[in-house]
């Protein structure tokens, strides 16, 4: 019989985790203001001149974007690995709420934004756009509540946002890959078979899997797969020891482990801000009031804003009330409707999105004025509620989104 995974552990797991990517989303909100101070500013010339620069055969949004941003993809494939196996999802009853709820949360955007772009068939490709969360930006916004909120509630963001990721990877490559090179393909396929048999091997080099990877992106690159997918693969194939319930085991020595614990802040706090610096300025010169009317703005804006909440509270009501599930241990359902609107804070994940669907720039800049408009007023309703119905917490006795464990703690290789 499997032992329960300890609330303890699960707590020292993600603890860092939650600090990092809250801090970085407090730093990514000054980012996105500067972005768009910089782009309606004397300095906007220069700003977009910049982007623009060639680098060799790419231009430095192409590099930030296809490249720097592989590296973001890498440690998300690498936090969906772990919590998958040995974290808060490593169970089916732990991932049952915040899985449901990702999956509300993607549908209902995105019906909102083809409802709004119904009569525009063009404009059909952007819909995946209102389906993701930031979960830095959300986290960021949850941490200013300190311990009004449960940790519970935030365990349930981070693993709802996790799931999200994982969906925006399946969604990127089913639906925005370009047009094949079945050489590059296949010879990327050799690479991952490597990094497959490396893994089984029990290498435990990290420098052999960031060689194979940087060979992998090249190849990932050429194939017309979007780059930054070779990041998640790369993630996959580390090897990852299972926590055993003895404390400071050697699974801290494992690849995944050490690789994720070295990506969190670079990540967190300079390729994500770099990201956002680089693709969050939109010029707003010459923008009328009646340009937020535009389906097209519709869509993105009120599928964060309505479709996020709906979705994510909707689908939590339903388990909720089928017993299938409990509310993360300590929340009142005023604070889980507050989650779920900070759910629709997209930025980092709809813009990335965004650029795919649509190589237009004006049209990028419409999505980019939804993001935003989403996305700030997603925060600001969702703060509203933790600030109406958040209660200072005593110190819980589990961290649980309910349901009970069942995974099982022998050490392994996967």
């Amino acid at each position: 019989m499997s032992s329960p995974i300890s609330p303890d552990r699960i707590h020292s797991t993600l603890r860092n985790f939650l600090d990092s990517e809250a801090s970085g989303g407090i730093i990514l909100m000054a980012v996105a203001v500067v972005a768009i101070l910089t782009a309606n500013s004397p300095l906007a010339e220069g700003y977009f001149h910049l982007l623009h620069l060639y680098i060799g055969p790419l231009s430095l949004q192409h590099w930030i974007n296809d490249a720097l941003m592989s590296v973001f993809f890498l440690l998300v494939g690498l936090e969906i690995k772990r919590e998958m196996l040995d974290g808060h999802l490593s169970s089916w009853s732990r991932r049952i709420l915040p899985g449901a709820a990702a999956a509300g949360g993607m549908l209902f955007p995105a019906l909102i934004y083809v409802y709004f772009n119904w009569n525009d068939p063009p404009a059909h490709v952007g819909w995946a756009i209102p389906t993701a969360t930031d979960i830095a930006f959300a986290l960021g916004v949850l941490s200013l509540f300190g311990s009004r909120v449960p940790a519970s509630l935030k365990i349930f963001l981070a693993a709802l946002a996790i799931i999200d990721d994982l969906g925006a990877v399946i969604v990127i490559a089913l639906f925005y890959t370009a047009e094949l090179n079945f050489v590059a393909l296949e010879a990327a396929g050799l690479v991952i078979g490597i990094l497959i048999i490396l893994n089984r091997m029990g290498v435990k080099a990290l420098w052999s899997y960031l060689i194979l990877g940087a060979v992998l992106w090249i190849l990932v690159f050429a194939s017309g797969v979007h780059a930054t997918l070779a990041g998640v693969i790369l993630a996959l194939t580390m090897p990852l020891r299972l926590t055993p319930e003895t404390p400071k085991s050697s699974h801290d020595n494992s690849p995944l482990h050490k690789l994720e614990h070295h990506l969190q802040k670079p990540v967190a706090f300079v390729i994500v801000p770099i990201f956002g610096f680089a693709n969050a300025g939109v010029s707003l010169a010459g923008i009328s009031m009646s340009i937020f009317y535009e389906p097209l703005i519709m869509g993105v804006a009120l599928g964060l804003i309505l479709g996020k909440p709906i979705g994510v509270l909707g689908t939590v009501g339903v388990l909720v009330k089928l017993r299938l599930a409990d509310l993360p241990a300590r929340a009142s359902w005023g604070q889980m409707t507050g989650v779920a609107f900070l759910c629709g804070i997209g930025f980092t994940m709809s813009l990335f999105i965004g650029l795919l669907a649509f190589l237009d720039s004006s049209i990028q800049d419409r999505v980019k004025i939804g993001i935003l408009m989403g996305s700030l007023a997603s925060g600001v309703v969702g703060s509203m509620f933790l600030a109406m119905f958040g209660h200072r917490q005593a110190m819980p006795r589990q961290h649980s989104v309910g349901g009970p464990t069942g995974a099982s703690d022998r050490p392994s290789q996967s």
